[in-house]
């Protein structure tokens, strides 16, 4: 990869090994979390059948054992420091995966709708450099498209925000 402006852009973000101990640990707390709120649900063969609990528990454990068994050959292999990632490619995944984050979370308190119509434009613009109007058109058409398929042919609600029940669309 070629060098950026300061000179960082092929320099190593995270080496190999780093990223493959990140990866079991993060699949080892999450496995955890599941066996143990499966457990609080139930996690027994009763006497009419598995509780709630049953199937995400044994699943949960198999995926516990494989990241403890990643999570070893991680720590005991060597990687003759192999770079996982440069710093210019993993810029490229966090312009996309930042605002991705910040969509989910707006949706919340915006709503489906507004939050998408807003993503929407905030890419077209951004990355793809549309004319504005381009922008208003597509975003605001893609939104009020989506709305009739999910809310009014479906009948499927979706999440609303204040636009929405301003709106009396709630």
């Amino acid at each position: 990869m070629a060098e950026g402006p300061q000179g960082t852009q092929g320099r190593a973000a995270f080496s190999q090994k780093a990223a493959e101990i990140a990866v079991a640990v993060l699949f080892l707390a999450i496995a955890a979390v599941v066996m143990y709120d499966s457990r609080r649900l139930g996690a027994k063969w009763d006497f009419d059948g598995p509780q709630a609990g049953y199937f995400p528990f044994y699943i949960a454990l198999i995926m516990a054992i494989a990241s403890v068994a990643n999570l070893v050959f991680a720590l005991r292999r060597t990687f003759k420091d192999r770079t996982f990632v440069e710093v210019g490619q993993l810029m490229l995944v966090l312009k996309v995966l930042v605002p991705a984050a910040i969509y989910v979370a707006a949706i919340v308190w915006t709503g489906i709708y507004v939050a998408s119509t807003v993503f929407i434009a905030f890419f077209m613009r951004w990355l793809g450099k549309y004319p504005w109007w381009k922008v208003v058109v597509v975003s605001v058409a893609t939104s009020v498209v989506f709305f009739l398929i999910f809310e009014v042919w479906f009948k499927v609600p979706l999440p609303k925000g204040p636009l929405e029940a301003a709106l009396g669309l709630l």
